[in-house]
């Protein structure tokens, strides 16, 4: 992509709508390959912005999910053991030895996402999805810093792996801890909010074409309502999308209070919101929406 407007273009056909301040953040990322954390609420679009990236530039999407107790070898490499032990067992049966540099080569290595990305032979980069970082730990944070800052990993039985062409890095938070300031430093920065009522319905159009023509107002202007009350899980685009679809499974064509009785599991994640939900009123909830 050679500019902004290329790149929002190119998102656009994969139907993801990013608004020029998001497009030029990627068009950054990508132009000065410098990792970019994106930051905002559950469901407004985050991951989603990085596989559409990946889609735009026609490139393979490699995702690092994060989690309490991820190591970096899970995001890195792991040795084929089953293999290794098949090999050992044929040597055996042969009468022949294997020494240790037998075993551990090229043949008998599994590329995690990590690995994967910075060994990408191109001739474009790689997308590197770093899903969620706020959920590891601050071990794998650091080791994730240092692999980033050098675009290299090494493997103790074969050396240091550079990137040849360094991937494009899309890093997300939910902000359920705070990163560490180096990280944020090595990073491009972008906050997504939740768009207005506009766009959230042109998104669930897009997303969700089959639905009927008036459903995708009527949700959009159902979970505005939903968000202005005091939810645990304020629902986010994500959750659009997920009731759109619902509603059209079920061969809904207009929401109603009995249609959305049925769905709230779509868009509600907590028993006390749908209490809360039914107790403001569906009907209330829904009506002018479209």
């Amino acid at each position: 992509m050679t500019d902004v407007d290329g790149l929002a273009a190119a998102l656009d056909r994969t139907a993801y709508l990013a608004d020029e301040a998001l497009a030029t953040a990627l068009f950054l990322a990508v132009r000065m390959r410098q990792p970019i954390l994106l930051e905002g609420e559950p469901g407004v679009g985050k991951t989603s912005a990085a596989v559409a990236l990946a889609a735009a530039l026609d490139t393979p999407l490699l995702r690092v999910q994060c989690y309490e107790g991820l190591t970096a070898a899970e995001a890195l490499y792991e040795w084929n053991y089953p293999r290794q032990l098949l090999a050992i067992r044929l040597a055996e049966a042969r009468g022949t030895d294997l020494a240790d540099a037998d075993l551990f080569t090229e043949d008998y290595l599994l590329a995690r996402p990590l690995l994967a990305a910075i060994t990408h032979p191109g001739p474009g980069p790689a997308v590197l999805l770093v899903d969620e970082i706020d959920r590891a730990d601050d071990e794998f944070e650091a080791f994730l810093f240092e692999a980033l800052a050098e675009s290299a990993v090494t493997i103790p039985e074969l050396g240091t792996r550079r990137a040849t062409v360094a991937p494009v890095v899309v890093l997300t938070s939910n902000r359920t801890r705070d990163l560490h300031d180096a990280l944020k430093r090595r990073c491009l920065y972008h906050w997504i909010g939740y768009p207005d009522g506009e766009r959230v319905e042109e998104i669930v159009r897009r997303r969700v074409p089959e639905a009927a023509g008036w459903l995708a107002a009527q949700v959009t202007g159902a979970v505005q309502r939903l968000r202005s009350l005091d939810l645990q899980k304020q629902p986010g685009v994500a959750e659009a999308i997920s009731w759109t679809r619902a509603l059209d499974a079920l061969g809904v064509e207009q929401l109603d209070a009995v249609a959305a009785e049925h769905t709230l599991g779509a868009v509600l994640k907590y028993e006390e919101d749908v209490r809360l939900a039914h107790a403001t009123g569906l009907d209330t909830l829904i009506s002018g929406a479209g």
